[in-house]
């Protein structure tokens, strides 16, 4: 079959990229690097749906560095009114898109803009599923990013059941193969883990001397993550790789 994988060169659609082929699909990535900018397309009649001519399903991994909520909704509405509009006119029978787990209620943040991309797949035009899951072990070296602080790095208090992005890109595609099932199993990581343990790790492993401090963020987002309410719920299905299978792979290295 053929799929395209909406931002294909991140972290969970570079490794859908390569999961699709490898199980013989024709691939069609779509991201700024190939000349499709899904935010602020230039044509929604020309050039993306003549992309998608010929696509069985869609697969959106498209993301946005940025906290701020109001620019999150932003950037996933149009981004899904693209993929929608476009899709729609090329004949896409299913669009699969990937959300967060556990962001019922909080509406903040980055959390608030997954939320109204949830919002749009429902009431677009194209057949979906929607699987949420946990946050990447990836994540942790993009929250070290963002806590540094001149010669230290702060750490928002979390409990976290992690996932490895593969595992997430492994299911994204299996759902693509299949019927729209409109909400999927959520999927969640093998096990729970403290933010910031999992930071100092990665320090460890990198062999950077940096000091590292846990802080309480306010809110619902701060609520959310120090609660463990993103870890997902217990019926969740579980992938398997962990943190520390993913520290010893050549994903981190």
């Amino acid at each position: 079959m053929k799929i395209a994988i909406a931002g294909a060169t991140g972290i969970v659609g570079t490794h859908a990229h390569r999961i699709a082929r490898e199980r013989g699909h024709d691939v069609v990535p779509l991201s700024r690097s190939t000349g499709h900018d899904l935010e602020h397309p230039a044509d929604l009649g020309s050039a993306l749906t003549s992309a998608l001519s010929g696509v069985d399903a869609i697969i959106d991994v498209s993301g946005i560095q940025t906290l701020s909520r109001h620019r999150a909704i932003r950037f996933f509405e149009s981004v899904s009114r693209t993929l929608q509009t476009a899709g729609a006119a090329a004949g896409v029978r299913h669009l699969v898109t990937l959300s967060i787990v556990g962001i019922d209620g909080v509406d903040a943040s980055y959390y608030g803009g997954k939320l109204a991309q949830e919002r749009a797949v429902h009431r677009g035009s194209l057949p979906f599923t929607l699987l949420r899951a946990t946050q990447f072990h990836e994540f942790v070296e993009q929250t070290m990013a963002r806590g540094s602080l001149g010669p230290i790095t702060l750490v928002p208090a979390a409990r976290v059941r992690p996932i490895a992005a593969r595992d997430v890109a492994d299911r994204l595609v299996t759902l693509a193969e299949g019927k729209p099932l409109g909400r999927a199993r959520d999927l969640s990581g093998p096990r729970d883990e403290r933010l910031l343990d999992m930071i100092r790790r990665v320090i460890r492993a990198r062999g950077i001397r940096r000091p590292t401090f846990e802080v309480r963020l306010p809110g619902s987002f701060g609520h959310a993550m120090e609660s463990g309410h993103l870890r997902g719920t217990p019926d969740a299905d579980r992938a398997t790789m962990t943190f520390a299978d993913w520290l010893a792979s050549d994903d981190f290295r």
